[in-house]
């Protein structure tokens, strides 16, 4: 199924219950409270699942830089509630973790997000990119089998952030090239004059 939206409109809304495991209680979650700052949404296939507990560990092991730089992470999957706390409490990886799973056992966010996998009745793998105005600026959706790549997509991450805070003279676009990594300049474009030069 198509998403509902596209890279720069607004993300579609997420209200749903969440276990939140820093204050170790089931409670609301909406996307919208977190208006001003980056989300990284983590879709991932199953609770109790081998690949995804190593998803979770390895946000968590650049959470705090996340987290610094202005961004949450939120977890979402199509089990409950209930399943989120279980799996939290019980899983090696999972019980260090300090990011909420968001309950999507109607399907509607996988569904609104473009990630239900109807073969399965579960969200595909991926990764979503929210910026502080709420709208979409990264999608990853690939083979259920392959963890992600924490990364890369931190990397991303700081790369769109970048863009979004550097401040460009009239004319002159703001890019980031291939393979660019943090620490290294991006480009600075003149839009009529750089044709060709790149």
């Amino acid at each position: 199924m198509q998403a509902s939206w596209n890279i720069g409109e607004k993300a579609p809304e997420i209200k749903a219950k969440a276990w939140f495991p820093e204050s170790g209680k089931i409670g609301e979650f909406d996307l919208s409270k977190l208006g001003g700052k980056w989300v990284i949404i983590t879709f991932y296939p199953g609770d109790f699942t081998f690949v995804c507990a190593t998803d979770i560990e390895a946000f968590m092991s650049s959470y705090n830089d996340f987290k610094s730089n202005g961004a949450e992470v939120i977890a979402v999957s199509t089990d409950s509630v209930f399943s989120h706390k279980a799996w939290s409490d019980s899983s090696p990886r999972v019980k260090e973790s300090k990011i909420p799973l968001i309950e999507d056992f109607n399907k509607e966010i996988s569904k609104s997000y473009g990630f239900l996998n109807h073969q399965t009745g579960a969200a595909r793998r991926g990764t979503v990119i929210v910026d502080p105005d709420g709208v979409v600026q990264y999608v990853a959706i690939h083979n259920d089998a392959l963890g992600k790549d924490v990364e890369h997509i931190y990397t991303s991450f700081m790369a769109l952030k970048y863009v979004r805070d550097t401040k460009t003279e009239e004319g002159h676009v703001c890019a980031i090239p291939a393979n660019w990594k943090l620490g290294k300049r991006a480009l600075d474009i003149d839009i009529v004059n750089d044709i060709g030069k790149l």
